[in-house]
């Protein structure tokens, strides 16, 4: 079973708000946050082998092969099924790392989705997000592929349906280490929960992380600040990328123009449905 190779999207996200609202008894933090897909992203190509090697031929410098979630992806999708093919990957990076925009993540379901697809495996997308839920906590809002409210540690996603908008989003080239975040005795554990209605009203939220990031990263900072005379500039995920939400692609674009030379800048379209979910709609129909 060695095909030709075939390519398929792996969206960014942002988090338009990320609250947490207590911890479990192992430790974990307990979150609500809104999940905005995008249509920009990471880009992956894969090719089917019959050997059962996984192998990535391309992906993001300075990570090992056996470290990056999308051959990990694959790893377990074989582990789980049985199935004895494999798989050639090219992951062509976009989405920076440490940025909050969920790239390994969305790399790793663009894989999960795919190859069940390629190897035939037929797990539905509810068995296919538990497979990714082991390798992360943003793995299961990109194969469910909708945007989404999500609470629990991440993984309990319910759809919702966000207004039409564009956004201006600024990497100020810093990778944020999330892992450490979590334990910072300063991080707000207590804020009171919300609801989708509340949300979709606009009552107004924050993510949690962006002071103690601003207070440890003065590039990303600076980001902010810079955004912020546009809108409301928002940190997303625990990484250092920014956002604001615009009405228009072009009020988008004329805000990345003006980006200064020390960040980097681009338009990205927020969407409900994601690019995958249109590339596996359209595979089946070829």
């Amino acid at each position: 079973m060695t095909d030709a190779w075939t390519t398929w999207p792996a969206p960014a996200k942002l988090n338009l708000f990320l609250h947490i609202v207590g911890r479990r008894a192992d430790g974990y933090h307990l979150l609500q946050t809104a999940f905005q897909l995008l249509d920009w992203g990471d880009t992956l190509r894969l090719r089917t082998r019959d050997d059962g090697v996984v192998t990535r031929l391309a992906g993001l410098d300075g990570v090992e092969p056996d470290d990056d979630l999308a051959v990990r992806a694959a790893l377990a999708l074989q582990t789980v099924t049985g199935r004895a093919f494999g798989a050639d990957i090219i992951v062509e990076k976009r989405i920076p790392v440490g940025g909050g925009l969920g790239g390994g993540s969305s790399d790793a379901a663009t894989v999960l989705v795919a190859l069940n697809e390629l190897w035939e495996c037929g797990l539905a997308l509810d068995q296919l997000a538990q497979i990714g839920l082991t390798l992360g906590a943003d793995v299961p809002v990109f194969v469910h592929g909708r945007s989404a409210w999500a609470e629990g540690v991440g993984e309990v996603l319910a759809p919702i349906d966000l207004p039409p908008r564009w956004f201006a989003i600024v990497d100020p080239g810093v990778a944020v280490p999330t892992r450490e975040l979590f334990q910072l005795p300063e991080l707000t554990r207590d804020t009171p929960p919300t609801t989708i209605p509340r949300f979709l009203a606009g009552m107004e939220t924050a993510n949690v992380f962006a002071p103690v990031v601003r207070a440890r990263f003065t590039q990303v900072a600076a980001a902010l600040n810079w955004l912020g005379q546009f809108g409301d500039a928002r940190l997303s995920g625990s990484g250092g990328c920014g956002f604001v939400a615009v009405e228009s692609s072009g009020k988008a674009d004329a805000i990345v123009s003006q980006c200064p030379p020390q960040f980097r800048a681009w338009t990205a379209r927020g969407v409900n449905r994601s690019p995958l979910h249109e590339a596996l709609e359209k595979h089946h129909q070829d």
